[in-house]
């Protein structure tokens, strides 16, 4: 069985990884950038507020000045803030990827906890990373694995409903 009409066989990685692993980290990462550019620019904007109230301008000019500064500090803020918030939260994405793809690699008994486990792991990764407390990496784990068990309800609901519908895909 060939995929060229000159018989060679292409290799064809789909099998292998299924396409929401590329998709979940990099939607992570978008969403990140932009939560931390607002964000980012937000706090630089109140920064230069509080910086410069003792010395506010007096002509027309001195605001034009002062708007068109504290506009570049608020991007530049923003990029950085949004990239590093990007990087933080694709990380995380592709953390909890990852453990569920290795978990549902180990076989089929560890196929129906996958998503609990990429939660529990998950947030045991974070809390390891920051240092949490024990009470407040209790809780992270307690979340991690609540929303585990949501995505894992959300799987079996849908192929629960293909079943139903007739798709034995």
């Amino acid at each position: 069985m060939s995929n060229h009409e000159d018989g060679t066989k292409r290799y064809d990685v789909t099998p292998i990884l299924e396409s929401r692993y590329f998709i979940l980290p990099a939607s992570a990462a978008l969403v990140g950038v932009f939560i931390g550019a607002v964000r980012g620019s937000r706090l630089a904007s109140l920064r230069f507020l509080a910086e410069n109230a003792h010395r506010p301008p007096k002509t027309i000019r001195g605001w034009y000045l002062y708007n068109k500064t504290k506009n570049y500090k608020r991007m530049a803020a923003g990029l950085l803030s949004g990239g590093k918030e990007g990087v933080k939260l694709g990380v995380t994405a592709l953390v909890w990827v990852g453990i569920e793809d290795g978990l549902g690699r180990c076989g089929a008994g560890f196929d129906d906890l996958k998503e609990v486990g990429a939660g529990v792991g998950t947030a045991g990764a974070f809390s390891i990373v920051y240092r949490l407390r024990w009470r407040t990496a209790s809780r992270a784990l307690m979340l991690g694995s609540i929303i585990g068990g949501g995505m894992g309800f959300l799987r079996w609901a849908r192929e629960y409903l293909k079943r139903a519908r007739g798709d034995f895909i």
